[in-house]
């Protein structure tokens, strides 16, 4: 697919221009080269793939907040972008982590569900705690 090939609406109506010169379009994504923001292309105001998705005469409903399906955050394809809730998107994310910052599995057993919805590695857990009742004993320098 060449930019030629790709339909975006007409000028009229006060609609955005897709910034092609900021796009480097490669086999699968087309990935974002202008300023960036924590991760994420930043185009007009606001995140650059949804600028670009709403350049090409898409609409995001209420509520609703775009997902990379590829899990490139630089990537503008409109392609690789579906509208989810925040909670399909945050549960998304966390599926691809499987292990903690220490290595542990995230398994039903080992897996510690805050109220938050956060989850905690229960053998990290352990390990705080001992190191805490260590460090803060009675008479103990810390």
């Amino acid at each position: 697919m060449t930019i030629t090939d790709i339909r975006t609406p007409a000028r009229s109506g006060g609609r955005r221009r897709v910034p092609w010169h900021h796009i480097q379009i490669t086999e699968t994504c087309w990935l974002w080269t202008g300023p960036v923001w924590k991760g994420y292309g930043k185009s007009s105001g606001t995140t650059a793939h949804r600028h670009v998705w709403l350049a090409l005469g898409r609409t995001i409903p209420a509520g609703l907040e775009l997902d990379h399906l590829c899990r490139k955050p630089l990537c503008v394809n409109p392609d690789h972008l579906e509208p989810v809730t925040r909670a399909e998107n945050i549960r998304r994310r966390y599926a691809l982590y499987t292990r903690c910052k220490s290595g542990h599995r995230f398994t039903p057993a080992n897996t510690y569900i805050k109220p938050n919805g956060h989850r905690d590695c229960r053998k990290c857990i352990r390990a705080r705690v001992a190191k805490y009742r260590r460090t803060h004993q009675t008479g103990v320098a810390a």
